[in-house]
């Protein structure tokens, strides 16, 4: 049943690493640029807008990275919302240069790290990140002087929580033998499922998992699709069952969908008061 008085509370909540409690149901800061992730967004004002609806709609996870923009997103998040709710947690990457719209080149040297991670604190305004995430594993460097420098920096109290992006089961294995994981943020939704593993073994070891572009329906949402068919029945769209089917998939699974635009947040938003029967369920999952 669909409701218009949810909020991402009615999501549930998760505790990233055991002892950071978010509500299931976040907010993906990647949006909040122009074309190709690059620059400012065509309406900052309306930017602004979107980050302080969340929080009043009960969003207490936003997750970002140095490379949206570059920058763009981090300003735009302490423009918003600095200082910040008690409960707000700012998840960020790094490890993915820009060098223009729509490119994406690893780093994962210790030193860019570092160097990263102070910027960020930087421009967030913090003096600790939360979550701190290697946006993708540099293959040119070693594994262990990528994690390890991340490590170090969470001992000297700069991150709390470690995370990865886009990585197998055996690299996110092989990372555990580093440091401690909190959480992994792999491509993965209704229509594309090849993280499937990783998801399995997040939710096996209490790994929170972060599904990044959540919303892609694609064929399913089409007219008379499966998706557009449950959504009539809810009184729903396409886009918020797609989210309703994630957080009924695994408790651990993170949401973050992003938007520019303050009605598409809070449709979004009123997908956590959407409950799918057992049935509804299968029937989106068999419709890939």
């Amino acid at each position: 049943m669909s409701t218009n008085h949810a909020t991402a509370s009615s999501s549930g909540s998760f505790a990233i690493g055991g002892d950071l409690t978010v509500n299931r149901l976040g907010y993906g800061a990647m949006r909040l640029t122009g074309p190709g992730v690059w620059g400012d967004p065509e309406d900052p004002e309306e930017a602004v807008r979107v980050l302080r609806r969340a929080i009043e709609l009960g969003v207490n996870f936003i997750d970002t990275a140095d490379s949206y923009g570059p920058f763009v997103a981090d300003f735009l998040i302490r423009k918003a919302l600095h200082p910040y709710p008690n409960d707000l947690v700012i998840a960020t990457k790094a490890g993915l240069t820009r060098s223009g719209p729509n490119d994406w080149r690893p780093v994962g040297r210790p030193e860019y790290l570092r160097q990263q991670l102070e910027l960020s604190l930087r421009h967030f305004g913090l003096e600790r990140i939360d979550l701190f995430q290697l946006h993708r594993i540099d293959a040119k460097v070693p594994l262990e002087e990528q994690i390890g420098e991340l490590s170090l920096l969470q001992q000297e109290g700069k991150i709390r929580h470690i995370g990865l992006s886009e990585v197998s089961v055996e690299e996110l294995q092989e990372a555990e033998k580093i440091a401690k994981i909190a959480s992994v943020q792999n491509l993965y939704n209704l229509a594309d499922r090849k993280s499937e593993a990783v998801l399995e073994y997040a939710e096996a070891n209490d790994i929170a998992f972060i599904p990044w572009f959540p919303l892609a329906t694609g064929k399913l949402a089409r007219a008379g699709g499966p998706l557009d068919e449950l959504a009539k029945q809810h009184n729903a769209q396409p886009s918020q069952l797609a989210l309703a089917w994630l957080l009924k998939r695994s408790p651990v699974i993170l949401p973050i969908p992003g938007t520019a635009s303050v009605a598409h947040l809070e449709e979004n938003i009123a997908a956590a008061g959407i409950e799918l029967s057992d049935q509804d369920f299968d029937a989106l999952s068999n419709a890939v």
